[in-house]
């Protein structure tokens, strides 16, 4: 099963686990003891191979069975993890030609009594995933705590690596491109194991490619490292995951097993050692520490702005998974690290980073959904969250992967002095309150659209239409005429009660 963003997924259900569920009456009497459930699937088809993934526990009563070894050869060339044969009312008993199949393919069969409905197997078989699942989320919860904890230690590249090592019962190291071991913690492998693991680090950190002898040209390209390898050596697994940062740093890892949230624990701390090994900035990182201090002490924006450099640009990128699913601290973090910043924040499921300097094109990241405000100062900071909140509403809402905000300055609005325009905007805009305006706003932006501005603000498109008729109904103006709803977009734009 795929990886989802908010955590491991749920593991495979062990088929001793469903057997051991004695008010099912379930009864292995063909194939091997074990295989790993991912899911259940009912079928009276002949052939039901078109419509498998692979790993289902099979549930049929045998309708259709005339042909009972093609019957299995075709679940195991499926990939169907397990065949649950329900006993009456098609057949008193197992044939005995399936369970002879069964044992000759390799696929573990089971008897359903009678007074077993197949419902009760799939709800079992749920019940069994979803406590996997909580289990494998406390797991990297602790894992995800430990780590945190040992990266704010003295020692902190040493102190994750051999916390790490705990959490996966393996040896893990830090290694620079050529394979060189930086830091390394756990049982030491054999030395195949660690030629491969160099191996695998060169794959996603490779080596800068150096211009040709004579050559006063720069180097030739190369083409993008994958961010992570895996190989086999015998029963070890073996991982390598490249570090941010431009240090040409990899995480290499030999494990016995690889459970699911494995890759989770190791992501959190691949996103740890890249802040901890990236080099420091100098004096604006310092500057920029003292002025978070001072921020957390109470000093106003205005006060710490020199601190920061004040002259200096910020952008502010606001960022929804584009499948809909909630976003983590790990992706926050992934994300920040993705677009070069270690700014990064995540609330509920949007993920917020800002970025020093003037950004004109951030690019899209796969996976998310992007909304990226104007460059502002550090005085400016709110509008800019304001822009890059509405740019990604105006993202989903056109589905599209990345929005930027483009001011509305220039063209006829420069021909008003900002004082009377503003002071118009107020007056004309003062019946409504600003979840009105916004709404407005928003409804305005999307060229009326009720659906996609009900996607933009999260609301249900009839509460959409009620606020745009309060609107109308406040304002005393017709939002069908063009000449209405020009006048109320330019004031709304850039004048607004909640200025963009």
């Amino acid at each position: 099963m795929p990886d989802s963003p908010a955590g491991p997924p749920a593991p495979p259900i062990a088929l001793s686990e469903l057997l051991a569920r004695e008010e099912l009456g379930l009864r292995r009497i063909a194939g091997p003891d074990h295989a790993e459930l991912l899911w259940v699937h009912t079928s009276e088809m002949a052939d039901p191979y078109p419509y498998l993934l692979g790993g289902e526990l099979l549930l049929s009563a045998g309708v259709q069975l005339t042909d009972a070894d093609t019957y299995v050869a075709r679940l195991v060339q499926a990939g169907a993890a397990a065949l649950g044969f329900g006993v009456a009312p098609v057949h008193d008993t197992v044939p005995a030609a399936l369970v002879e199949a069964c044992d000759r393919h390799g696929l573990p069969l089971l008897e359903v009594p009678p007074e077993t409905r197949f419902t009760a197997i799939a709800q079992a078989v749920w019940r069994l995933m979803a406590e996997a699942r909580h289990r494998e989320l406390r797991r990297v919860t602790r894992a995800q705590q430990a780590l945190a904890t040992a990266a704010a230690r003295p020692d902190p590249v040493p102190a994750v690596l051999r916390q790490l090592a705990v959490q996966l019962e393996g040896r893990v190291a830090l290694l620079t491109a050529d394979g060189g071991v930086l830091h390394a913690a756990g049982g030491r492998p054999a030395p195949d194991v660690q030629t491969a693991l160099a191996r695998l680090a060169r794959v996603v950190a490779p080596t800068a490619p150096t211009a040709p002898s004579g050559s006063t040209g720069p180097a030739p390209d190369r083409k993008p490292s994958p961010s992570s390898a895996t190989d086999t050596r015998g029963g070890t697994h073996l991982f390598a995951y490249a570090l941010g940062g431009g240090q040409g740093l990899a995480l290499a890892l030999a494990t016995p097993r690889r459970d699911f949230g494995d890759h989770t624990v190791a992501g959190i701390a691949v996103v740890l050692l890249s802040l901890l090994t990236a080099p420091h900035q100098g004096a604006d990182a310092a500057g920029r520490s003292a002025a978070l201090v001072r921020l957390l002490l109470g000093a106003a924006p205005e006060d710490v702005a020199p601190l920061l450099g004040d002259g200096d640009s910020w952008t502010v990128v606001h960022a929804r998974r584009a499948d809909g699913t909630p976003a983590g601290a790990l992706n926050a973090g992934a994300l920040g690290a993705a677009l070069g910043s270690a700014l990064s924040d995540v609330d509920r499921e949007t993920v917020r980073v800002l970025l020093p300097g003037r950004h004109e094109a951030v690019p899209p990241q796969p996976g998310w959904t992007l909304g990226v405000s104007g460059p502002a100062r550090v005085a400016a900071l709110p509008d800019a969250d304001t822009q890059a909140a509405r740019a990604l509403g105006h993202a989903e809402a056109t589905r599209a992967p990345l929005t930027t905000h483009r001011p509305g300055t220039g063209g006829l609005a420069a021909l008003i002095p900002p004082d009377r325009a503003e002071a118009h905007a107020r007056t004309l805009l003062a019946p409504l309150t600003e979840p009105l305006a916004e709404t407005l706003r928003c409804w305005l932006s999307l060229h009326g659209s009720w659906d996609r501005t009900a996607v933009a603000l999260k609301v249900h498109r009839n509460t959409v239409r009620q606020r745009i008729a309060r609107c109308a109904a406040l304002l005393d103006a017709d939002l069908d005429d063009m000449d209405v709803r020009t006048e109320l977009w330019f004031a709304l734009r850039d004048h607004g009660p909640a200025r963009a």
